[in-house]
C-alpha cells in the first residue's frame, strides 16, 4: 500500500481530490439512470426510492470525503480504503436491489477497481480488485438473474479479474520504464552539471585572456585577429547558455524570484553588456530612460531581453535597432524593434518551437539552434506574461513581453557609471581568490591591464590583506566557498568589505547561501565588460 504515485499523469498533483470529483459527478447521472429504468417498469417505486436514499446517503458521505481531501491533502490509506468502501458498498446495494436492471453497473464496478490503480498504484489496484471480487460475490448471491444465468455470473467473474490483471501487468511495464527515465534524466543532469562547470572554466578563461589582448597595443591585423575570436567565443557562450537555459527550464529548476526592478538599470546593464556584439553587428542599439520600475525577476527578465536583443543582432544587421518601454493597460511592455527583413506570416506561429528557424531561398547562413525565442516564451509563461511577434516583411519585426506589473514602491537612486575610463580603477586594490590556474592568472591579467592592484590567492588568505574590494569563486575548494571566505575576511579585518561572487553554480541558490543581496553574483562565463561595469559602480560608490 506504500505505492503511491500516480502511474499515468491522472490528477498528478492530487489524484484523491481527482477522484472525490469524479465520485460527486458520478451521482447525477446514476440517479438519472434510476428514474429512468423506474420509468420504463423495470421495477417498483419501492426499489426506486431505495435506491435515490441509497444515493443521498452516499452524496452525503462524498462530500464529506471531498472537503476533508481538500483540508488535509496528502496519501491517507485509510480515507483511500473508505472511498473504495463506499463506491463498491453502493454498487452492490443497487444491483441486488434492482435486478437485473442495473446490470450495466457491471461497467461502473470496473472502471471504479481499474480507476483505483491508474490513480494511486499497483498496491491499490490489488486492494481494489479484492473488493470488487467480494461486491460481485454478493451481487451474485443476492441477484436471482444470475442464478439462473450461471454463464453471465461467470463472464463477469473472469472479466473482474483480467481487466485489472492486464492493467496491472501495463501498470508494471510503465513504472519499469519510468524507474528507467528518471535514471537516465538523473545520469543526464549529472552529466549536464559536471558539463556545464568544465566547460564554463575554459570559456570563461578564453574570454578574460581575449579581453587582456584587446587592451594591449595590437596591430590592425591583430586586431582583427582578436575580434575574430571574441566573434567565435561569443558564438560558442550563447549557444552554451542557450542550452543550459532551456535544460534548466525543461527541468522546472527555475521558479520566479520577484523583487523591484530598476528599468534603466536593467537595459543599461543589457546594452552594455552587448556593447561589442552590437558593434561587430553594425547595430545602434536605441533606448531612451523611462525612469520606472517593474515588479519582476531580475535574471529571468534579462535572460529574455538577452534572447531577443542577440535574435535583433543576428537577423537584422546593420541597421538600428530599438529598446522601448509601453504603457498597456496600467501595465508595462518592453519591446525590442529590428528593421530586419521581417518574418512571413507563416512561420509566426512556430517561432517559439525548440530548433524552429525561418529558412528562406539565398537567405545568408547565421549562427544559433532556434532555441531563444522558445527560451523566451517559457520564461514569459512563468513570469504570467505575454510574448506577442508582429512582422511586416521587408519592415522588421516587433517582439514584446506584455503584462509587467509597476513597481508600487520606487527604488532609491544607485549610480549607474557608463563604461568609463579605465584610469578610475586605476590603484584600486583587488583581493581576487580563484583554485582553477588559468580562470586567475587571466583575472589578474585583465584587472592589472585596467590599473587595478592586485593580490592573488587559491584559497582563503590565513592573514590580513589590505583591500578595498574581494573577487572570488564560490566555489574553493572542498572544505571551504565563497560565503565562507567573505565571511572571514570580514571578520578579520573587522569590517564589511565590498565584493563580487563569481560562479558556475544557479546564482539564486549561491545568493542563498551568501545571505546578502548587497554581494552581487556573476554567472560563468563572465564578461569582461560586465565585471569592469560593476567595477566602477563599486569605485564610484566608494569615492
Amino acid at each position: 500500500m506504500s505505492e503511491a504515485t500516480p502511474a499515468l499523469g491522472v490528477s498528478a498533483r492530487d489524484p484523491e481530490l481527482g477522484q472525490a470529483k469524479v465520485r460527486l459527478a458520478f451521482i447525477l447521472p446514476a440517479s438519472a439512470y434510476i428514474i429512468g429504468a423506474w420509468a420504463c417498469g423495470l421495477f417498483g417505486s419501492a426499489i426506486l426510492l431505495a435506491n435515490l436514499l441509497c444515493y443521498a446517503l452516499f452524496a452525503v458521505v462524498a462530500i464529506g470525503l471531498f472537503f476533508e481531501v481538500r483540508r488535509r491533502p496528502g496519501v491517507k490509506p485509510w480515507r483511500r480504503l473508505l472511498a473504495m468502501s463506499l463506491d463498491f458498498s453502493a454498487i452492490t446495494f443497487s444491483s441486488i436491489t434492482s435486478g437485473e436492471a442495473l446490470l450495466p453497473l457491471f461497467g461502473v464496478l470496473l472502471w471504479v477497481t481499474v480507476g483505483n490503480g491508474l490513480r494511486y498504484g499497483r498496491g491499490y489496484l490489488l486492494l481494489a480488485t479484492g473488493l470488487s471480487l467480494t461486491a460481485l460475490a454478493a451481487i451474485i448471491a443476492g441477484m436471482p438473474f444470475l442464478q439462473r444465468y450461471p454463464t453471465v455470473a461467470l463472464m463477469m467473474l473472469v472479466t473482474a479479474l483480467l481487466v485489472p490483471g492486464y492493467v496491472y501487468f501495463l501498470l508494471t511495464r510503465i513504472q519499469d520504464s519510468l524507474r528507467e527515465t528518471q535514471a537516465a534524466n538523473l545520469a543526464k543532469a549529472r552529466f549536464l552539471a559536471q558539463a556545464s562547470h568544465d566547460l564554463r572554466q575554459p570559456i570563461h578563461s578564453i574570454g578574460l585572456f581575449t579581453a587582456c589582448l584587446r587592451d594591449s597595443q595590437l596591430s590592425a591585423d591583430q586586431g582583427q585577429l582578436v575580434d575574430n575570436i571574441d566573434r567565435s567565443l561569443l558564438g560558442v557562450e550563447q549557444l552554451f547558455r542557450s542550452l543550459l537555459n532551456i535544460y534548466t527550464l525543461d527541468q522546472k529548476q527555475v521558479s520566479p524570484r520577484r523583487t523591484v526592478v530598476d528599468l534603466d538599470t536593467l537595459v543599461d546593464d543589457l546594452i552594455r553588456q552587448n556593447a561589442e556584439a552590437a558593434r561587430w553587428a553594425g547595430v545602434q542599439v536605441r533606448w531612451r530612460p523611462c525612469r520606472l520600475q517593474v515588479y519582476s525577476d531580475p535574471a529571468l527578465l534579462l535572460t529574455s531581453l538577452q534572447n531577443l536583443l542577440s535574435n535583433a543582432l543576428k537577423y537584422a544587421p546593420g541597421r538600428p535597432l530599438l529598446l522601448a518601454v509601453r504603457r498597456r493597460q496600467g501595465r508595462l511592455a518592453l519591446a525590442v524593434y529590428d528593421q530586419g527583413p521581417g518574418i512571413a506570416a507563416e512561420h509566426l506561429p512556430h517561432l517559439c518551437e525548440e530548433f524552429y528557424r525561418v529558412r528562406e531561398t539565398r537567405d545568408r547562413d547565421i549562427e544559433g539552434v532556434g532555441l531563444g525565442l522558445s527560451i523566451v516564451q517559457r520564461i514569459a509563461t512563468l513570469l504570467e506574461l505575454q510574448l506577442i511577434i508582429r512582422s511586416r516583411p521587408g519592415r522588421g519585426t516587433a517582439v514584446s513581453l506584455q503584462g509587467l506589473p509597476l513597481a508600487a514602491v520606487p527604488l532609491e537612486a544607485r549610480p549607474r557609471p557608463a563604461s568609463g575610463p579605465q584610469h578610475l580603477l586605476a590603484g584600486w586594490r583587488v583581493l581576487l581568490i580563484e583554485d582553477d590556474a588559468n580562470v586567475l592568472l587571466a583575472t589578474a591579467t585583465l584587472l592589472r591591464s585596467w590599473g587595478c592592484e592586485v593580490t592573488t590567492a587559491t584559497s582563503i588568505p590565513t592573514g590580513a590583506v589590505a583591500c578595498d574590494l574581494v573577487i572570488t569563486d564560490f566555489d574553493l575548494d572542498r572544505s571551504a566557498s565563497g560565503a565562507d571566505c567573505i565571511a572571514y575576511l570580514n571578520r578579520l579585518q573587522g569590517r564589511r568589505i565590498p565584493a563580487i561572487v563569481v560562479t558556475g553554480h544557479d546564482i539564486p541558490q549561491v545568493q542563498q547561501a551568501l545571505g546578502d543581496v548587497e554581494i552581487p553574483v556573476l554567472a560563468k562565463p563572465v564578461r569582461p565588460a560586465e565585471l569592469r561595469a560593476l567595477l566602477l559602480a563599486f569605485r564610484v560608490a566608494a569615492t
